[in-house]
């Protein structure tokens, strides 16, 4: 098998491949570590290879799974390799000691026989819609390198795109798997809360608005590693049960007509970019010549004060994560100044204030509830935009100067008291969302939201779509999407 060869299988026929003997899982290594190489400068999608691992793995054997022999990355954001450091893309971590056993989500790969060779690129902490670590350096996008990939998962799209692997693992607390699929034109689910445990480490990441899953080129790929990462775990505060037909197999299912809501504005009153409508328009046309009902209908709710209580629980988060890196043993001096103001941000959030925004999150979703008992699925663009430039939504240099000094003389917490925090926290909303705005609604609801590349713009960018379902309807997403795979095939679209 050569590169061409490779590129044109997805994970589920590589393995088919391998099991039939017709190509070995070592020649298919090799491949994917010859085009890591070739892109890795450009593109810089891996941030830690594990290559010595992965010629271990298969010393050891790859077993019978259903994905084994089939090369694989994993995101240097809460998936732990045992004996491997994550570093959760931060010079912070350098210092501490590797995990000493696999999360749950590496295990269950490598007992699907996946042969892990690397960890993929991310922001620090995981915490923006780009991924521009100062630790690793930013990755760029296969279809353009002069603009991102997404963030947080952007290392595993770029080597997806750029034909690294079929499949990569990533993780999604605001949007992390979807912003990337959308920039890169791939599949991007986030599972339902509780579908895939994030344990041991975490119970309930980020309160659960966190999910785990996969970013791919297929939808029986993305269906399979649903199958192969599902089912719970021993301590798992929340775990939907594994259903009695697996994914990959309710593809096959006839799927009844759906209604289907579609919403092409912004939740946070920010402008969307012609293209984004365009994408939802004729994502549209194309549904209701399937036969679905379509039209447009929105949830009831507050978009700027769902945008606003995500940051603050952002922030809160960031600040706890930096408190556990100090106590064992890092330095809050090696984050990035970004990340230090983030918590300085969420130190200045009360206890009240984090406990009145968690409580929100039932307004949020019972609103959504109210929508999917008229529509089985709700359509958005993933975006507002097209994969935006390098650069695009840092901070001003003066404006971090002045966060800065008022984070260092004292004066957020008299901001606070004078009740002017919350003023920062919303023009950080309309700032840092601008761009992304449709995909926290399913973190914080616990539904199940899933990008698909419908649209590529006509300078030739991708530019997903969204579809989001009631909780533990992952398996009907999955079924609409592989019936829109067939109506509007994307696989053989592959970056330069």
């Amino acid at each position: 098998m050569n590169f061409n060869d490779y590129r044109r299988h997805d994970a589920t026929a590589l393995a088919a491949e391998v099991a039939a003997g017709r190509v070995r899982a070592e020649a298919l290594l090799d491949l994917a570590l010859a085009r890591l190489a070739a892109v890795q400068p450009q593109l810089r999608p891996v941030c830690r290879p594990m290559e010595a691992e992965a010629r271990a793995q298969l010393a050891r054997g790859i077993g019978n799974g259903p994905l084994a022999g089939v090369p694989c990355l994993i995101k240097d954001v809460a998936q732990d390799y045992a004996g491997v450091p994550t570093s959760w893309g931060s010079r912070a971590y350098a210092h501490l000691p590797p995990p000493r056993e696999h999360s749950h989500v590496v295990r269950r790969l490598l007992g699907a026989g996946l042969v892990i060779f690397g960890k993929t690129n991310a922001p620090e902490l995981g915490l923006k819609g780009v991924s521009d670590p100062l630790a690793f350096g930013r990755s760029s996008n296969p279809w353009d390198v002069r603009r991102t990939p997404g963030g947080s998962s952007g290392g595993a799209a770029a080597a997806v795109a750029a034909g690294v692997v079929p499949m990569a693992a990533a993780n999604d607390g605001g949007g992390s798997i979807r912003i990337p699929a959308a920039c890169c034109g791939l599949v991007g689910l986030k599972p339902s809360r509780g579908r895939i445990s994030a344990g041991p480490g975490a119970g309930e990441a980020w309160f659960g608005a966190c999910s785990e899953g996969v970013i791919s080129r297929s939808v029986r790929d993305t269906a399979l590693a649903l199958d192969v990462l599902g089912g719970p775990e021993p301590g798992d505060p929340v775990a939907l049960p594994v259903p009695d037909t697996p994914f990959v197999a309710q593809l096959r299912a006839p799927l009844r007509r759906l209604r289907i809501a579609w919403c092409a504005d912004s939740p946070i009153g920010e402008p969307v970019h012609d293209e984004a409508r365009l994408a939802v328009e004729r994502t549209v046309t194309l549904l209701r010549g399937l036969g679905h009902a379509v039209e447009p209908a929105r949830p009831d709710l507050d978009g700027r004060a769902l945008a606003n209580g995500y940051l603050h629980i952002y922030f809160g988060q960031v600040a706890a994560a930096l408190r556990q890196v100090v106590a064992a043993g890092g330095r809050e001096a090696d984050f990035e100044p970004l990340t230090r103001l983030i918590a300085t941000l969420g130190r200045a959030t009360s206890a009240e204030r984090l406990t009145l925004e968690l409580l929100r999150w039932n307004d949020y979703a019972r609103s959504l509830a109210a929508l999917h008992s008229r529509y089985d699925v709700y359509l958005t663009p993933t975006l507002a935009t097209p994969p935006v430039p390098h650069g695009t939504g840092d901070p001003p240099p003066l404006q971090m100067a002045v966060f800065n000094a008022l984070r260092a003389s004292g004066l957020l917490s008299l901001l606070k008291r004078a009740g002017l925090l919350d003023g920062i926290v919303q023009h950080m909303a309309a700032d840092n969302l601008r761009h992304v705005p449709f995909t926290q609604l399913a973190n914080l609801t616990g539904t199940p939201a899933l990008s698909l590349p419908l649209h590529w713009t006509a300078d030739g960018l991708p530019l997903g779509v969204q579809f989001n379902a009631a909780p533990g309807e992952d398996g009907l997403l999955l079924q609409l999407a592989a019936e829109l795979e067939v109506a509007q095939p994307w696989f053989d679209r592959v970056a330069p």
